[in-house]
């Protein structure tokens, strides 16, 4: 029978558990992701957030919010809130937008072109800002 000798290489050389690095956590209370805690920090700075959908149909269909009109949005969805209204169409000028209101979140975005001959479900209210 063969026998075989493993030469081993100096400069590789297996991690011994003792020496490994820790990792650093970011979190270590397990809170939230970072888009989590993102969006909660400008949630308490703005009141409102929108979604990676919103942002998108935002880009799409070229809207572009001030921050007043950021705060109309905000004063909107604090009126659902105060009639008990979960999932609420805002109307503001030529524009709508979809939002759930405990989150405090735009879901969806449309101006006038796709406001035409539209429907719009799964709302409980609507606020004209």
């Amino acid at each position: 029978m063969a026998t075989y000798q493993m030469k081993v290489n100096p400069a590789i050389r297996p991690v011994q558990p003792e020496k490994q690095s820790k990792r650093i956590q970011s979190n270590p209370d397990n809170t939230g992701s970072f888009g989590q805690i993102l969006n909660e920090q400008l949630q308490q700075k703005s009141g409102v957030v929108f979604s990676r959908h919103a942002t998108e149909r935002l880009a799409q269909r070229n809207i572009r919010l001030t921050s007043q009109e950021v705060s109309r949005i905000n004063a909107g969805l604090d009126k659902a809130a105060q009639k008990g209204i979960k999932e609420t169409l805002i109307m503001m000028d030529n524009r709508a937008f979809i939002a759930s209101v405990n989150n405090k979140t735009i879901i969806t975005a449309a101006v006038d072109e796709q406001l035409k001959e539209n429907v719009f479900t799964n709302i409980d209210g609507a606020v004209i800002v």
